[in-house]
């Protein structure tokens, strides 16, 4: 027999007011530097910071340890240092995907994949340039949106991964002199070429895309270093 239910069911808590997880909260940490590059993660420490017991701590860790966003040294786990041969591992790695992604997306791209992408390229060329988080924002929603639009899950979990990386170094190369009108331009060429389903010019401008921007992370790299 079905027990009755009796009164009204509790309200649904918004997605927005949903405390982050403390593997939501240490990955941002990391992300934007809080937890600093090379700094030791001392579980009852993160615990109390997070005001969770050090299970979830600890599970939280595992993951970003997975991520590759912490490391496993004689000291302990510690956040993954930055460097110049990091970007280029990343770059080198995210230029093959990103031009087999545009590939993909040409392939497989449906109508509303387009007007998605086309209605993203006309806000970014709209956007005011003096935020650079919201530069860097809208143009990972360009390129997000051509992720989604390969339809392919796995090659979008590599590239939300290579991303999660990227992200760790805070400085945009969207920010350079000339740089973000001539991005611009070249996500046109990209998204044209998808629409018309021409795989090889697709990957060949999303490769080079990517390549420019390799060079001038390098070179913000090389700056901050003095």
């Amino acid at each position: 027999m079905t027990a009755r239910r009796t009164g009204s069911a509790a309200p649904a808590i918004p997605a927005d007011d949903r405390q982050p997880t403390p593997y939501e909260r240490l990955k941002q940490a990391i992300v934007t530097g809080e937890l600093a590059p090379g700094q030791q993660l001392v579980e009852t420490v993160l615990a109390q910071w997070c005001q969770v017991s050090r299970t979830p701590v600890r599970e939280a860790l595992t993951r970003l340890e997975q991520d590759g966003l912490v490391l496993r040294t004689d000291r302990g786990l510690v956040v993954r240092e930055r460097s110049p041969e990091e970007i280029l591992d990343i770059y080198e790695t995210r230029i093959v995907l990103e031009a087999t992604a545009a590939r993909v997306a040409a392939t497989r791209r449906s109508a509303i994949d387009v007007i998605t992408l086309r209605r993203i390229a006309d806000g970014l060329e709209r956007l005011d340039t003096v935020n650079e988080n919201a530069m860097a924002g809208a143009n990972r929603d360009f390129h997000r949106a051509l992720w989604r639009a390969t339809h392919n899950e796995s090659l979008i979990d590599l590239l939300t991964r290579l991303d999660l990386h990227l992200a760790r170094y805070p400085a945009t190369t969207l920010s350079q002199p000339g740089r973000w009108a001539e991005a611009n331009a070249e996500h046109r060429a990209i998204l044209d070429a998808i629409e018309a389903q021409d795989l090889g010019l697709a990957a060949d401008l999303a490769s080079g895309h990517f390549a420019k921007a390799r060079d001038l992370r390098l070179e913000l790299w090389a700056d901050s270093q003095g």
